[in-house]
């Protein structure tokens, strides 16, 4: 016999958890289900750790480089990778059990550790139980993908899962993909101390950018110590002593690489598999996506889908945005929806890229007029003081209309200063309104009218 409830939700992410609160405390009685953990990848192998690692990365980095500030640190600087790890255990389950106990309190929220899967559209069965409600939310997230290599079942490979539980130092980390994922790990296992290698497929590191970014990027980590291989594809994986030996191929040549750990960095797959979509009467896409329309709804009548597993965005900022939309249409009866809402993404290397909007590429397919600054962070009074010159910031506006098009900002403090742009293409405002406005010194953002005063024609 099924259990009666005004909505169901299947996993706890980013989006799962919050709206199951805004649900509960709005009095209607909601079941919260998932497999794993609470807060889903961000808050468990995501955003939070491994932000948690860069930041004792950078700390690493900033001991050996002491001297350049007159600082005077004694002794060759070392990294106790155990201590690195306890302190990113304590911080996700500081996080993971703040979020617990704030679920814990509303009583009309039924937490339920199981995998959830379709029984029919208003139907999902976990374990013996099958829970009923007018009103199904699927939050399921998603996962590293994983090649078909062959070889590679009989290897002990990493992703960015179980790259959480290392509390060692890898004599020679390979990594496998130069997204954004494979490129902030390269970045702080080199700056622990380990050698890093970074196969791709493609010619550049982040190839979602455009190519003077990438390059950056590449020169960024390149000073490091990180070493790439691009153009190159791996062709099987093998045993290697205590590590793995890789086959390559680059063009026509043939080569190998081992190393002691390899990380699978290669894009992540939806968790759609597993949840029965069929008895819903729910189709994926090729990829495994769930198709959604602006306000997050499927196909079905009184199914929506949030999160990784829509395709319409795989960050942890897209998913609680997702949230907001649906509770703002379920709960409050509003018209919010993902019609308009501008791409902004940000990479988390150190110093950081922030990206809103269109890149170059995507300005030069679209065809209109437009206009473009690019200024090296190298003249930023801040990136000098602090003494991280590296990076440039971009910014591309349209011609006619003066509204900002889009803009990427790497260097010190891009992940934040990006966002005052950000605010300006929400709002409709010309780039004028910010040139002619007056910033704190000294900033970063001080420079963005500078940047924008400089604008030329997109030739």
């Amino acid at each position: 016999m099924s259990e009666q409830f005004d909505a169901i939700i299947i996993g706890a992410g980013q989006s799962g958890p919050f709206l199951a609160a805004r649900l509960a405390s709005a009095g209607r009685k909601v079941a919260l289900i998932e497999r794993e953990h609470l807060g889903g990848t961000c808050v468990n192998d995501g955003c939070t750790p491994t932000k948690t690692l860069v930041a004792s990365a950078r700390a690493a980095w900033a001991a050996r480089h002491a001297a350049e500030f007159g600082v005077v640190v004694k002794g060759p600087v070392t990294v106790d990778m155990k201590a690195v790890k306890a302190r990113k255990d304590a911080v996700v389950g500081a996080s993971v059990k703040s979020l617990a106990d704030w679920l814990g309190g509303l009583q009309t929220l039924e937490y339920i550790m199981g995998s959830g899967s379709f029984v029919s559209p208003t139907e999902v069965s976990v374990g013996k139980r099958i829970l009923t409600a007018p009103q199904i939310f699927i939050n399921a997230g998603a996962t590293a993908s994983v090649p078909d290599w062959p070889g590679l079942n009989g290897v002990s490979y990493l992703t960015n899962t179980s790259m959480m539980d290392l509390d060692t130092l890898p004599g020679h980390l390979i990594i496998a993909g130069a997204g954004y994922v494979g490129l902030e790990f390269a970045q702080m296992y080199a700056r622990f101390g380990a050698k890093v290698t970074v196969i791709a497929r493609g010619a550049r590191p982040a190839s979602g950018e455009d190519a003077d970014i990438s390059a950056a990027i590449r020169g960024i980590l390149e000073a490091e110590g990180v070493t790439f291989l691009f153009n190159t594809t791996i062709e099987a994986v093998a045993r290697a002593g205590h590590g793995v030996l890789l086959s390559l191929k680059s063009g026509e040549r043939r080569a190998s690489v081992e190393g002691s750990h390899l990380l699978l960095a290669m894009g992540r797959t939806p968790n759609t598999a597993d949840l029965n979509l069929a008895a819903a009467g729910i189709e994926t896409d090729e990829c495994g996506y769930i198709p959604v329309d602006d306000h997050l709804r499927t196909r079905v009548k009184g199914i929506w889908a949030m999160g990784d597993v829509n395709g319409r965005g795989a960050f942890t900022h897209t998913s609680y945005n997702d949230f907001e939309i649906v509770a703002d249409n379920v709960v409050d009866g509003g018209k919010r929806s993902t019609a308009g809402r501008v791409p902004a993404h940000g990479l988390f290397i150190d110093p950081p890229l922030g990206r809103i909007g269109m890149s170059e590429s995507e300005v030069r397919k679209s065809g209109r007029k437009a206009l473009m600054g690019v200024m090296p962070m190298a003249l930023v009074g801040r990136a000098k003081e602090r003494g991280e010159t590296q990076g440039l910031m971009k910014v591309l506006v349209d011609a006619e209309s003066k509204q900002v098009l889009g803009a990427a900002i790497l260097g010190i403090g891009g992940d934040e200063v990006v966002q005052s742009l950000l605010q300006l293409m929400v709002a409709g405002t010309p780039y004028t309104t910010m040139m002619h406005t007056m910033h704190v010194h000294p900033t970063v953002t001080e420079l963005i009218p500078t940047l924008l005063a400089g604008l030329k024609p997109l030739d």
